[in-house]
């Protein structure tokens, strides 16, 4: 598959054992000490409360062990990915709690019990290493696909290892490829040489601790011997080199990314770096013969114009040559935006959202100096979320497609460009979804804006603002939140009798860049404003009373939540913060967040400071506010967003007297959990809450 630099993952240093510096107006810094005796001692005793008031008692022993079931099911649908001639999978259940790594035929994949060959067992690589392994992916070379870069993190920490493997003896290679344990990645570029992009040592990586090296690695060598072949700022967020492996175009890119939002593309031919001469804002990927740009900013050149949203494409090596002849492939309206968009060998899958519903269309390059054809994708379902990629962009037109919502469990398809697909798999219904139903509404922001939010709701309700409600959102980064089947919510909520509604507030990417950058740093107030009109809009059109409407959200999610809690309280009853961000004075120097300051400013910065400020709760926590009762969660081993935030956060409001209770799991990283059986115990926890300060009869303590 060719490089999409969009959907790199990369991989960030941290250190565990921090040193903070006292502030004499911080009275709980010590708490960002992760591992620190006297912190995680304060860790327990939070824990232990917790647990007392919310997990001692058979409805929440049932509630777990229903979510359990769920994530251990084996009805669940196995993703694969085609690697040469076998389709990969890594799998968790019961049996197997941190997972294995296997890998089948199409023609056994395509039976309702396929048989699986075990490549590698984390359970029991676990017992012989005496480890906690968690899997973070294989990087297998093309096109022999015998040798593979594993990397492994130690409790689910963004931080990891990476390790050679062998698929023909299903070893890991003695005397390999091996990185040491940090933020970076592996990737090849033949049976000898890697790109290796990882903390070399002291000045390696960036402020956001990110890698800011990346080195050419022969085989029998001491990685201290490696040869630097590209070298970014300490100010940047990190750089990246792979190997463009597709046949007849093989190729290699290095990636500086200078902020979230910007980054450099260089071509690497020859050991000279080409820049690629677009828009830094741009995303750029490189398929064949095809540059596709996705555009953040409205961009003009050769007396041409698209719009900050739109998808353009060129050839690339006239691109290089000083040409700039592009075609636009999509550009946005009042109502689309571009979702995504995937290759097959031959054609581009554009995935659109209208109104942050999904339309598929597939996309045919000219043969010569035609046009682009554009067609709907034949077999596509009108309704639920929807999204097609490529089984191998290299070999075949062949796509996977994945259709579903939030009553709709998942169905997989297999298809071929021009001809209808079929079903492959299905999940079924992991709880009884015949008495509700969806629907879509829009609330008005405080500025006039339209903001769609889903509901989930019984199909009979009364609208006597009655009905226990919880309310999601996350706007941010520019991440879309469209329909997605929610079993664990379903049980742990529907079931129980809730109301459940996601808000597709501004700074997420539901009507593209322009409904991301909208509330950005100075103007991030504007998600919160959202999020609060649909909560005000549940409340006038009688679904639910402020009492009754609960709210959730993690990561950026959290902060959001931080903000409601501190800025709009009497609206809601109960506020489940996770994983969150909360004091935005510091969140920069704490793991990768000098890497957000696009999104959010720079506190260091006094005029920044003045606009932060407002949206910071941990520095606006009032001791004489009424707040709702609020359960913070998080995770030591989350080297992404520092655990100090919620801890901190929890130690003040507790101090000032607040409702407040906190679960931090040992374990984790910055999804939460390390396994199934601390994810449905983490999620069990929430919904237990959630449930005994919001629903009547519920044991409210």
């Amino acid at each position: 598959m060719s490089p999409s630099w969009r959907s790199i993952s990369v991989i960030v240093f941290a250190s565990f054992s921090l040193s903070p510096v006292v502030h004499a107006d911080d009275p709980f810094l010590w708490l960002e000490d992760v591992e620190g005796e006297r912190a995680l001692a304060w860790v327990r005793e939070r824990n232990a409360e917790t647990e007392s008031l919310m997990a001692m008692d058979e409805t929440f022993t049932r509630l777990e062990r229903d979510l359990r079931d769920v994530l251990d099911s084996d009805a669940r649908i196995p993703y694969v990915s085609k690697l040469g001639a076998h389709y990969y999978n890594f799998w968790r259940d019961g049996s197997n709690p941190r997972g294995i790594w296997r890998r089948t035929t199409l023609n056994e994949y395509k039976k309702a019990e396929p048989a699986w060959e075990t490549l590698i067992d984390l359970d029991a690589l676990n017992e012989a290493e005496g480890e906690n392994w968690v899997w973070h992916g294989a990087d297998c070379l093309k096109p022999e696909y015998r040798r593979c870069l594993v990397s492994l993190s130690r409790g689910g920490a963004d931080a990891d290892v990476t390790r050679e493997f062998d698929l023909v003896d299903k070893t890991f290679v003695k005397d390999g490829f091996f990185r040491p344990e940090s933020k970076g990645g592996m990737t090849w570029i033949d049976g000898d040489h890697v790109y290796v992009h990882t903390d070399f040592g002291p000045g390696s990586t960036t402020e956001s601790g990110y890698p800011r090296l990346v080195k050419l690695w022969r085989r029998g060598t001491p990685l201290d011997d490696a040869a630097l072949v590209f070298e970014g700022r300490p100010e940047d967020v990190s750089v990246y080199a792979a190997r463009d492996h597709t046949a007849g175009y093989e190729r290699d890119f290095v990636r500086r990314a200078i902020g979230f939002y910007e980054a450099e593309l260089y071509l690497r031919r020859d050991e000279e770096l080409i820049e690629i001469e677009a828009p830094k804002s741009a995303n750029k990927s490189v398929h064949r013969e095809w540059l596709l740009l996705e555009l953040r900013e409205p961009y003009s050149v050769d007396g041409k114009s698209w719009p900050s949203g739109a998808l353009i494409a060129t050839h690339f090596e006239a691109f290089l040559e000083g040409k700039r002849d592009f075609v636009a492939l999509f550009e946005p309206t009042r109502h689309e935006s571009l979702a995504g968009h995937r290759w097959t060998r031959n054609h581009l899958l554009l995935n659109v959202l209208d109104d942050v519903k999904n339309r598929l269309y597939v996309l045919t390059p000219p043969g010569g100096s035609g046009t682009w054809k554009r067609e709907p994708l034949s077999g596509v379902p009108a309704i639920g979320t929807i999204s097609a990629w490529g089984v191998d962009d290299e070999e075949s037109d062949d796509y996977f497609l994945t259709v579903n919502d939030y009553l709709t469990p998942p169905t997989l398809m297999l298809g071929k460009v021009g001809a209808e697909p079929e079903i492959l798999k299905t999940t079924p219904a992991f709880f009884d979804a015949s008495p509700f139903e969806v629907s879509q509404y829009f609330a008005t922001s405080r500025d006039g804006t339209r903001v769609p939010y889903f509901m989930v709701a019984p199909k009979t309700m009364n609208l006597d603002g009655s009905n226990p409600t919880l309310l999601y959102g996350y706007g941010g980064f520019e991440v879309s939140l469209t329909p997605n089947y929610a079993p664990l919510m379903g049980r742990g909520w529907l079931s129980a009798g809730g109301v459940y509604v996601v808000a597709n507030i501004r700074g997420g990417g539901e009507y593209g860049p322009a409904w991301h950058q909208a509330a950005l740093r100075e103007n991030r107030m504007r998600a919160y404003e959202d999020f609060a009109a649909v909560a005000d809009d549940l409340v006038e059109r009688g679904v639910t009373k402020p009492r009754r409407l609960g709210i959730q959200g993690g990561s950026n999610g959290g902060l959001l939540m931080g903000n409601m809690l501190t800025h709009y309280p009497e609206k809601f009853g109960a506020v489940l913060c996770q994983v969150p961000l909360l004091d935005m004075k510091r969140y920069h120097r704490l793991l990768a967040g000098a890497s957000w300051m696009a999104e959010y400013g720079d506190p260091d910065d006094p005029e920044q400071w003045t606009f932060i400020r407002t949206f910071s709760p941990y520095q606006n926590v009032d001791a004489e506010a009424d707040y709702p009762p609020v359960l913070f969660t998080t995770s030591t081993r989350d080297d992404r967003v520092h655990p100090g935030h919620a801890r901190k956060m929890m130690a003040s409001m507790a101090a000032q007297g607040h409702d407040v209770h906190y679960y931090e799991n040992i374990e984790g990283g910055h999804g939460g959990a390390a396994d199934n059986a601390q994810l449905a115990h983490m999620q069990a926890l929430g919904y237990r809450f959630l449930q005994l300060r919001l629903m009547a009869g519920s044991g409210n303590p």
